[in-house]
């Protein structure tokens, strides 16, 4: 069927001066951009061929662009979370204990069941703190209870769920994790990264109760809300494949999945779905490797080259050894795969780019930034630098030598800005996010949510690249700012450029997939301060409208 849009402003993403009147689709692919009546000439031949009537889409002076590309998120943990027990309102240890208690009724949760709450914020509680086992105990004594922190990378169990996962405290800290101690040096229910609560949630986790694909199908809707048509799974492992490749298998897909599963996972994963691996399969892939190099800047557990505010010498810690890492690298440089590593830290930044350029220089034998650069470039594997939160300039030099990708959570500058200008202090904590930098250095830059951890609204994380203003009101890193039009890259065509993707989606050009959004105003025309308050109107994956307000 051959559809034309037309009426309404038209954002290609090509070339920031393209005003084209009309859009033509046929057979979900882009057929032509550009005057309406040669659109027209156009459809009604196609409609000819396809003996089905050409359809007249008026935009009525609303906003058509590509769709949005989420480069880094988890929609397993996403869809998981839905199910939990939301703490993100909570202010006080006391609301905790109220909303824990409440969701405990709610769902008539026994002693062999599991209470999770996830989202609550240390840095926005009264208490200034993380709860501890004892809040916990309030909620029950019997019934395993656990509390994520709204980062991911830390969380607090009751004493159930210590005896359950068999810790004491005796038990000493594991490598690249910790445990949190009372004065006493007992365990106090506090855990700080995956080592850590990894030992907790192993045992806990099967003991929870849910729909998993309702809850992968409730959070695609949120996507397709937020017009976001190319997601991500980051950080999956083989269970969480399995259950995509089974929703896939039966065609509940309305988006493109693509995932990246955890390195010590990757041979398992991608031996049982070969099929998989990095060519799309009802909608769903394995673009490559994943691997968590440090924590959490709000939750100060990211891994800093300099101490934090007011300690005198916490850095935090690696998640893994040097060793691991090159391992990683080299794996992923000789299997020809695309390799995404979490660094929030300088430190853990630094550490990627020295074990990724060691181990390029290891399997292909060269040596010297020029020819890195020519190799890097020739292999065109697009290693990707996940969150880039404290990367320093000399490090962004460095990336564009590797041809790395600076994947950036740019809504730090608002949900945490605060934060990490206490945390970092004035200088670092307002380079935090430097999307200006990466663009000064011709890196291909793109801006992500990481969903759990915040919502899939692109449009308030465009908002925060052209603005950053933080939750407070202050600027944050002015010089760091950059235009609407770069900030619109950030989450199409950039992102469609991390996943190899760029010759079919993240503009609008004849031959490309039909993914599309249509937005109540033009964010290239509105008042910038206004950019958060642009709404989606309807999502377009290849001709099919998915979603419609």
């Amino acid at each position: 069927m051959a559809e034309i849009y037309f009426g309404g402003d038209i954002i290609t993403m090509e070339q920031e001066a393209d005003h084209p009147e009309s859009l033509l689709v046929s057979d979900g692919k882009i057929a032509f951009v550009g005057a309406l009546a040669e659109a027209r000439r156009m459809g009604e031949a196609l409609a000819a061929i396809d003996k089905k009537p050409l359809v007249e889409r008026d935009l009525k002076g609303k906003t058509l662009m590509p769709s949005f590309i989420d480069p880094h998120g988890h929609i397993s943990l996403a869809a998981q979370f839905s199910a939990f027990c939301s703490l993100a309102e909570c202010t006080t240890f006391d609301q905790i204990v109220t909303a824990l208690k409440e969701y405990k009724e709610k769902n008539r949760i026994t002693a062999d069941g599991m209470i999770v709450g996830n989202s609550y914020d240390h840095n926005f509680l009264e208490e200034q703190a993380h709860p501890t086992k004892a809040v916990l105990d309030q909620v029950s004594t019997e019934i395993p209870v656990f509390v994520m922190h709204t980062s991911g990378h830390m969380g607090v169990a009751n004493s159930a769920l210590l005896r359950l996962a068999g810790l004491t405290d005796d038990t000493p800290d594991p490598e690249g994790g910790r445990y949190g101690r009372d004065q006493d040096g007992n365990l106090n229910g506090y855990v700080e990264e995956t080592p850590a609560m990894t030992k907790v949630l192993l045992t806990a986790f099967p003991r929870m109760k849910g729909d998993y694909v309702q809850q992968i199908l409730d959070a695609q809707q949120t996507y397709l809300k937020y017009g976001i048509t190319t997601i991500q799974d980051g950080a999956a492992g083989y269970q969480a494949m399995q259950g995509l490749a089974g929703i896939a298998g039966n065609h509940l897909l309305k988006l493109d999945v693509i995932s990246y599963v955890m390195t010590n996972e990757l041979e398992q994963t991608v031996s049982a779905y070969r099929e998989y691996f990095q060519t799309y399969q009802n909608r769903l892939k394995i673009g490559g490797a994943k691997i968590v190099l440090d924590g959490s800047p709000q939750g100060k557990s990211a891994w800093l080259s300099k101490p934090y505010e007011g300690e005198a010498d916490y850095c935090a810690y690696p998640t893994h050894p040097d060793e691991e890492v090159y391992k990683a690298a080299k794996a992923a440089v000789q299997g020809k795969y695309q390799l995404l590593a979490h660094c929030n830290g300088d430190a853990a930044s630094e550490q990627y780019i020295d074990c990724y350029t060691r181990a390029l220089e290891d399997v292909t034998g060269i040596a010297g930034t020029e020819n890195i650069s020519e190799k890097s470039k020739e292999l065109d594997l697009r290693p990707v630098m996940i969150h880039c939160q404290t990367v320093r300039d000399d490090q962004l030099d460095r990336m564009a030598i590797l041809h790395m990708i600076p994947s950036i959570f740019v809504a730090h500058t608002y949900y945490w800005g605060d934060i990490h200008l206490k945390n970092l202090g004035p200088v670092r904590g307002a380079h935090i996010s430097p999307a200006r930098a990466a663009l000064e250095r011709g890196l291909v830059y793109n801006f992500h949510q990481d969903p759990p951890v915040v919502k899939q609204d692109m449009m308030h994380t465009v908002w925060c690249a052209v603005n950053r203003i933080t939750r407070k009101g202050q600027s944050i890193g002015a010089d760091q700012r950059i235009g609407v039009y770069d900030a619109l890259k950030g989450v199409t065509i950039n992102g469609a450029y991390e996943y190899h993707e760029e010759n079919e989606k993240g503009s609008l050009r004849a031959g490309k997939l039909a993914d599309m959004v249509i937005l109540d105003q033009n964010p290239l025309k509105i008042d910038k301060m206004k950019l958060a308050e642009v709404k989606v109107l309807a999502t377009i994956k290849e001709g099919e409208i998915v979603y419609q307000v």
